[in-house]
């Protein structure tokens, strides 16, 4: 996406600028300005999430772990609870009743964002590139 926006301005260097490397040297200059404010956007909010993470109120700190725990309730249910209660009852010769479900595809959405930014977390660790 990135070079997306910047091929355009390269392109217009070579139409006003025609020594090669100093059009070379600009193109340079503004592909690394872009990432250096997208790496400095990331850690702004790396030092936002950590400061939720500090905080003393469960409903700051704590909205990360409840999405955590209520999407692995839901992947539980959806995948082991709710067919051990239909075999269960089927068993036992009672009626199936028709049991909740949920959206899988926002779930598994949320679930994968969350258990990938817990690899990537782990990844880092082990890199050495975090010290907690």
């Amino acid at each position: 996406m990135l070079s997306a926006l910047i091929s355009p301005i390269t392109g217009l260097l070579d139409k006003f600028i025609e020594d090669k490397d100093q059009k070379n040297k600009l193109a340079h200059d503004i592909a690394t300005l872009a990432e250096k404010q997208a790496h400095e956007q990331v850690l702004a909010q790396l030092e936002v999430n950590q400061a939720e993470a500090k905080h003393r109120s469960i409903f700051v700190a704590g909205w990360r772990p409840a999405i955590g725990w209520i999407c692995g309730a839901a992947f539980a249910w959806h995948f082991v609870i709710s067919q051990v209660v239909v075999f269960t009852l089927g068993v036992t010769g009672q009626s199936i009743p028709e049991l909740p479900t949920f959206d899988m595809g926002s779930l598994m959405t949320v679930l994968g964002g969350m258990l990938g930014l817990g690899g990537l977390r782990t990844y880092e660790k082990w890199k050495g590139v975090t010290n907690k």
